[in-house]
Formats: C-alpha cells, sequence, structure tokens
C-alpha cells in the first residue's frame, strides 16, 4: 500500500478516555503529529457549521481546531449529543435527533480514512451479524440462542448435553456484566428476558482464551491463561494470569480476515476461546475493544500498529 500524505488525526471519543489518550502520545512520539479530539457530548454547548458553496465546503466546531484538516479519524468512542433536557419529552427526542443528525453528518462527511467506517462499525456492533457472519466465515461458534422468550430459552438450555453461558447482547455500552453459566435458580428468572433479549450458548471447556486486536490485516494475538484464575468463565474478570503474545493458525486467520472484510471494518478486538478438543471458537469482535492493557501486560506496539495505520495507511511496525 502506497503511503498517505500526513495529515491531521481526529480521534472521536470521551475526554478521559485513556485509549485517546494514549494514541495521541503515540502520534506524537512516532510522528510528530497533535491529534484533534472531540468529545461529541460537548455538542450543542459549542457552535458547528457546515458550509458549501462554489468553492467547496467547510466544516467547523467552535471547540475544535483544525477539523477540515483531518485525513483519518478514529471512530473510537462516539456519543449521542449531550443536548439538556426540558419539561416536554416530544420536544427533548426531536432536538437530540436534530443534533445527532447534524453533528454526524458533520463528521461522516469528511473525506478521511476512517477506522472504522461509521455504518459498519453500527452493523459490526450487533451479535447477532457477528455470530452469523464468524460462522460463514469457516469459524467453529458455540450451539447459540438469541431470545426474549423465556419458553425457548428454557427448551434451549435443557436440550443441551453440558452447561450453558448468557450473556447479554451488548449494543449499547453500559455497566460491565460478565458471562455467567446458568443455574437452576436462573431458570426462575427467565421471564425477565422478555425486555431484554438474551444470547445463550454451549460453554466451551477451555485450554485457554485470546484476545487479538487486528489492525487492517495485522493481528496483534494475546493468550490468555484464564483457566489458572477466577475468570475461567470470563476471562474479563482477572488479568492477574499470564498474557503471552501467541501467533494464529493459518486457517484461524484465514476465517478472521474473511469475518473483518465482511464486516468492513478495519480495526477490532476480537475474542476466541481454544477448546480442550483444540478448536478455536469464536465469541465475539468489539469495533471499539479495550486494548491497552494488552499492551502493557505483554509490551506488544499495538498503539504504534494503530498509528501507522492512521498516519500512513498501514498498520506494519518496523521497529
Amino acid at each position: 500500500m502506497a503511503p498517505r500524505t500526513t495529515g491531521s488525526v481526529l480521534i472521536v471519543t470521551e475526554a478521559d478516555d485513556l485509549h485517546g489518550d494514549a494514541l495521541a502520545s503515540t502520534l506524537r512520539k512516532h510522528h510528530g503529529l497533535n491529534a484533534i479530539r472531540l468529545d461529541m457530548r460537548d455538542f450543542p454547548r459549542e457552535n458547528g457549521t457546515f458550509r458549501l458553496g462554489s468553492d467547496g465546503t467547510y466544516r467547523s466546531l467552535s471547540h475544535v481546531l483544525g477539523l477540515d484538516g483531518a485525513t483519518s479519524v478514529w471512530w473510537r468512542r462516539p456519543h449521542p449529543c449531550g443536548v439538556p433536557g426540558s419539561a416536554r419529552t416530544e420536544d427533548d427526542s426531536y432536538r437530540q435527533a436534530e443534533c445527532d443528525g447534524f453533528l454526524q453528518g458533520l463528521l461522516w462527511s469528511i473525506p478521511a480514512l476512517w477506522v472504522n467506517d461509521p455504518g459498519a462499525d453500527r452493523t459490526a456492533n450487533r451479535k447477532i451479524v457477528q455470530l452469523e457472519t464468524a460462522y460463514r466465515a469457516g469459524f467453529a461458534v458455540p450451539e447459540t440462542l438469541v431470545t426474549n422468550d423465556a419458553h425457548e430459552a428454557r427448551a434451549f438450555i435443557e436440550s443441551r448435553p453440558g452447561p450453558v453461558v448468557f450473556k447479554r447482547t451488548g449494543t449499547v455500552r453500559g455497566a460491565f456484566t460478565e458471562t455467567r453459566i446458568v443455574t437452576p435458580a436462573d431458570l426462575d428468572r427467565l421471564p425477565t428476558i422478555r425486555n431484554s433479549p438474551t444470547i445463550f450458548q454451549d460453554y466451551i471447556q477451555a485450554e485457554c482464551d485470546l484476545r487479538i486486536v487486528w489492525v487492517d490485516g495485522i493481528e496483534w494475538a494475546v493468550r490468555i491463561d484464564s483457566q489458572s484464575g477466577v475468570g475461567r468463565v470470563d476471562s474479563r474478570l482477572d488479568t492477574a494470569v499470564a498474557f503471552t503474545p501467541d501467533r494464529l493458525p493459518a486457517s484461524v486467520s484465514k476465517s478472521m480476515t474473511t469475518l473483518m472484510g465482511a464486516l468492513g471494518l478495519a480495526f477490532g478486538v476480537l475474542d476466541l476461546r481454544v477448546g480442550l478438543d483444540g478448536e478455536f471458537y469464536f465469541l465475539e469482535v468489539n469495533p471499539q475493544g479495550q486494548f491497552a492493557y494488552l499492551e502493557i501486560k505483554t509490551g506488544m506496539p499495538i498503539f504504534e500498529s494503530l498509528a501507522n495505520l492512521l498516519v500512513l495507511g498501514d498498520g506494519t511496525v518496523t521497529s
């Protein structure tokens, strides 16, 4: 891939996001660039303008300098605009929609390299889309049911030969919820899924878990010794176990390339589980996933790889 012309990098995320801070620092260190930061919740408290005329287009936000100079965008942690509430719900809904539509249009119209494309990012965040696409890409996927029907859920759980785990669909950012094995007490609470569709899956007895940061074809794979600690069901629960750099079998890499291409993602954080049968099971991909702790644990230059992608169009790290 030919190197891109160096320009500004726009990071769209929360003002206090550790990952945004780390990428900004990496861009300064390795490319001499000061990133443009934007927390979408600052609008409409700040002014925004889009203008189109015979001499082209112009975009501005009163608190963001150089917006039109951005040549790449990390769509890291976008938020709805911070529209203040009023006494009328219908007015609030209208103003929220108008502000979100304006700011999204202002940003999405920037002719830049997007990591990730906002439309692809939104679609790929849907767990059902991920699971179907991973299956078609050749991944082994645990037997799965996603439903809000308590009778369907109970029938699925009782039909499986081993334990079943449950987890939320995860399309809205919120408080952390762990993946858990269904217990007899949980069966009595199944009617509560009516208003909260839930994922039920076969529990995979594991050798280990893998978390892979995908940077446009480059795999930063980390083996997590999850079965030696308290995170045997959900590896996110224990960061005290061993984290070591790893390499994926060629067949798994091929499935991952197919998956990410079909989802239209240049970046993502994937979770795989290596079963006792030696199979690599797909669990999920998060286009906005956490990975700073993986770099801290292993020393792998993941942020440098991402910075290279945003500046040069190629995430390869040569040093």
